[in-house]
């Protein structure tokens, strides 16, 4: 019996998986098998809430082998010794994996190709498995990727997208290969209160109702969660116009099933560009730039921790910037929206992308902190913490990336105003300004009387917009 292993990381699914099926195509059975891999844990990446979104994933995965009468094996230590552990008690020929665009997925791939080969096995990578398109495949004329989004998106949109493949209906897996059990959630401390579940079919649940208009009404989000707003899904309809609006929280938090790989980009875009439709389009949209980031993490892997272009900044050092880096991250900076954005990181471990632009801008362009700092804040509490994205959203915030207006800077109250208009977002994740009516709540420092003493306890400001506007541009010139 030829036996392949396929070796799960980002990609944690049945449905349109492109290593599975080939292991199946070329192998009378597989070793489906994950490893927990101790080297993202010396990293820093094994934070709570991603841990707790992966083991739904991973015990949802292995639930739906066992329908197709095979398991997940599930390992831990070092990757490449894992899987070659594996492959010799399985007497594999091959191993099947997905690609990725980090500088540590790289080396790991480096690693275990050059292992495998050692003892004659053989290492399969295969792209479009967790982008849309392979990076590299996507580039201008003499250079290894595109630095501007709207000319990579014209010749992303350009290429065809491959077929979406079928989950399998049988997965055979060889006997006597030792797993470890599944990691559950209910072993871990330190969650966000409000964390969404995981797993494959929560993905492709939450992904229908997007793509059916939420409640099929046409009326925007609806709640199909535990009410704390992790169960809301939007409605693609309707994103072009509302895909800002902070209190109406209509995008379609699919954003952390597609970092685990529980729904596949290449069926995301083709479900949802075969809608047609302003919203759908601009859905789209928002892949690309998914695909735009790696393509550049891929081709320059020190923007993970380097600036892109710098700017010679002087950042202010956590150290040197502490109360107000405290203050940040606590949501208590004075400026309501940016704090309601942060409570609400910290009780989903997800925040709106309107949220995580203008939280962003105050602590890198406002505070002029080290965009760096913020980047780890996230990545800490994200459920949906990609290297990628986040980086380079960061760095795109900070001036240091690919944005074409590197001296941008948000203002918190005109974004509080024009995105969250009536102060319903604020309201709901501050609670000391529950009591202030209207867009009145975005400048809690210039009410009098009643609306003043409703919003006693709420936190004074910790900088003055024109100071901080101010030394931004100084240390800029």
């Amino acid at each position: 019996m030829h036996t392949s292993v396929v070796l799960f990381t980002a990609d944690l699914r049945l449905h349109d998986h492109p290593p599975l099926r080939a292991a199946l195509d070329r192998a009378s059975a597989v070793v489906p098998l994950f490893v927990r891999d101790r080297a993202v844990d010396a990293a820093g990446f094994a934070v709570p809430n991603r841990l707790a979104f992966l083991a739904d994933c991973l015990r949802d995965l292995d639930a739906g082998l066992r329908e197709r009468g095979g398991r997940l094996v599930v390992r831990s230590g070092d990757l490449v010794e894992e899987v070659c552990r594996v492959a010799a008690e399985a007497d594999a020929g091959e191993v099947h994996m997905a690609s990725d665009v980090s500088a540590h997925a790289h080396r790991r791939e480096d690693r275990l190709r050059t292992a495998l080969e050692a003892v004659g096995r053989g290492l399969v990578v295969h792209d479009t498995v967790t982008t849309v398109r392979a990076p590299g495949s996507v580039t201008p004329g003499g250079r290894d990727h595109f630095a501007v989004f709207t000319p990579y998106f014209r010749r992303w949109s350009e290429q065809r997208t491959r077929s979406v493949l079928d989950a399998p209906r049988r997965v055979p897996v060889p006997e006597g290969i030792g797993s470890e059990e599944p990691p559950d959630r209910r072993e871990l401390s330190g969650l966000s209160p409000g964390l969404a579940r995981g797993g494959e079919r929560e993905g492709r649940a939450r992904l229908a109702a997007w793509l059916r208009g939420g409640s099929g009404d046409g009326k925007g989000a609806v709640d199909v969660g535990d009410g704390k707003g992790a169960g809301v899904v939007g409605d693609v309809g309707e994103y072009e116009d509302r895909h800002d609006d902070l209190a109406g929280d209509a995008t379609s938090r699919l954003s952390p099933h597609l970092h685990f790989g529980t729904l596949s980009p290449v069926e995301v875009v083709r479900e949802a560009g075969g809608l047609g439709g302003p919203g759908a389009e601009a859905f789209v949209r928002q892949l690309a730039w998914r695909d735009f980031h790696r393509q550049v993490l891929a081709a320059r892997p020190a923007a993970a921790h380097e600036d892109y272009r710098t700017r010679h900044d002087r950042w202010r050092t956590e150290r040197a910037a502490r109360e107000e880096v405290q203050a940040w991250r606590e949501g208590r900076t004075g400026y309501p929206v940016v704090d309601a954005a942060m409570r609400q990181l910290r009780h989903e471990g997800w925040m709106h992308n309107r949220g995580r632009l203008l939280t962003a801008s105050f602590l890198a362009k406002t505070l002029y902190v080290d965009w760096r700092v913020g980047a780890r804040h996230f990545l800490d509490l994200l459920v949906d913490g990609d290297l990628a994205n986040n980086q380079m959203n960061w760095q795109w915030v900070a001036g240091t990336g690919t944005d074409s207006r590197p001296n941008r800077v948000l203002n918190p109250v005109v974004q509080g105003r024009r995105f969250d208009p009536e102060g319903a977002y604020v309201r709901r994740w501050v609670p000391e300004l529950a009591e202030v009516p209207g867009a009145g709540v975005h400048e809690p420092w210039k009410l009098r009387g009643a609306a003043r003493e409703a919003a006693r306890g709420y936190a004074e400001r910790v900088v003055d917009l024109a100071e901080g506007l101010e030394r931004f541009r100084r240390a800029r010139s």
